[in-house]
């Protein structure tokens, strides 16, 4: 049998004897070389490479100042690093209000309230809105004018020396206007010892005068008790009535004026005395001196400038030039159209002596001497005494820093 040949049956070497051949052999696989490992940097404790580097205020604050000659330096510090100041944030050009005082609402036009403009209006069903008329703006003025505030109680005194004036209707209308569109409260109180009329121009509700309230004055806590002796219109105007008895009315004092003010003044903020024709008697003193503004009551006739006129120079006369100059003047228009005096003459002698001067045109329910109800005067003597009413309350706050 023949064996096997040489080579036959055995395995190859895995590496063969050195050889001459310069070929080179292929690379055997095996695991990736790891780079050789560099030095590490060596890092205080907390510190992170990877953050940005550090605030050079970070370092000022903790650089420690070299120490004296032959002293052990400091300790490191070993609270955490001071904070630094936060940068302010840029604010808004609108601020916190950014969204009020109805920046992103749209304005309407207010409707109109009177005329050819609150005919189209109506008429076309609210859809054609003209807007206010100049008369309708001057009439909110006013009304603003009128409502503007009052702190305490703001005392009015109307004077006259002449009857037959309007002094008394001046009293109601001016009140029933306050009242009418203040939401405080307003009360007249007649002051006439020759039996005043005042208790006539609104219906009567009670027969309680004056006299009536300062006898339980020691009584009345609350406003509930002082209104069983008052009555009231339907403007809200109330009216504390004077003593029907001459004889009674007489003994009507100063000292009884101030106590039934001082009452008054806790539940009332506007106080009116309608005072009598005489300047001498003995109320009229307590009067002026706690009055916050006169209104001067005159009638379009020469006679009644001059009685008006009269009582401004027995005021400076006496002591009472400063009120004077806080007072308005009404030229009351007692008769109709058609005098030959000069309205606008009369008007520029009291406007040079008192704060302003309104007129009040003649009016038939006026006339009447009765009961009087706003809603029955003419437009024109409703805005004159909305003009009134205005230009007393402009003294709300200026009559309050004079005294």
């Amino acid at each position: 049998m023949t064996g096997p040949s040489e080579g036959e049956g055995q395995e190859p070497p895995l590496y063969s004897e050195a050889s001459t051949d310069s070929t080179p052999h292929p690379a055997v696989p095996g695991p990736p070389q790891q780079p050789y490992p560099a030095q590490q940097q060596q890092y205080p404790a907390g510190y992170d490479p990877n953050l940005p580097p550090l605030d050079p205020r970070y370092e000022q604050a903790h650089q420690q100042p070299p120490p004296p000659p032959g002293q052990q330096p400091p300790p490191p510090p070993t609270g955490p690093p001071p904070a630094l100041p936060q940068p302010q944030r840029a604010r808004h050009p609108m601020g916190n209000g950014e969204f009020g005082g109805g920046q992103f609402v749209k304005r309407m036009k207010r409707t109109p309230q009177s005329g050819w403009r609150k005919a189209l209006y109506l008429g076309t069903g609210k859809l054609i809105n003209p807007g206010e008329s100049p008369a309708d703006r001057r009439r909110r003025e006013l009304i603003s004018r009128v409502n503007q505030p009052l702190r305490g109680c703001f005392k009015i005194a109307m004077l006259s020396l002449k009857g037959g004036v309007g002094k008394t209707t001046t009293t109601t209308t001016l009140g029933s206007t306050f009242a009418s569109l203040r939401g405080d409260r307003v009360i007249a109180v007649d002051a006439n010892p020759d039996r005043g009329t005042l208790s006539q121009k609104i219906p009567i509700e009670t027969t309680a005068t004056v006299r009536h309230l300062l006898r339980d004055a020691d009584r009345i806590t609350r406003y509930s008790d002082v209104r069983a002796y008052t009555s009231q219109g339907a403007s809200r105007l109330e009216i504390l009535a004077s003593e029907q008895d001459p004889a009674v009315s007489e003994a009507f004092s100063e000292r009884d004026y101030r106590r039934t003010v001082d009452l008054l003044e806790h539940f009332y903020n506007i106080v009116l005395t309608d005072c009598g024709t005489g300047l001498m008697h003995s109320a009229m003193k307590g009067v002026l001196d706690v009055a916050d503004s006169l209104v001067i009551v005159s009638s379009g006739s020469v006679d009644g400038a001059r009685s008006a006129s009269a009582t401004l120079d027995w005021l400076d006369a006496h002591g009472y030039g400063e009120l004077v100059q806080r007072s308005v003047t009404v030229i009351n228009s007692v008769r109709p159209k058609g005098g030959s005096v000069d309205l606008d003459k009369l008007a520029a002698h009291f406007a040079a002596r008192t704060r302003a001067v309104v007129r009040i045109p003649f009016d038939p329910h006026l006339e009447e001497g009765a009961e009087i109800e706003l809603e029955r005067l003419q437009p024109e003597t409703r805005l004159a005494l909305l003009e009134l009413a205005a230009t007393v309350a402009d003294g709300f706050a200026a009559d309050r820093l004079v005294r």
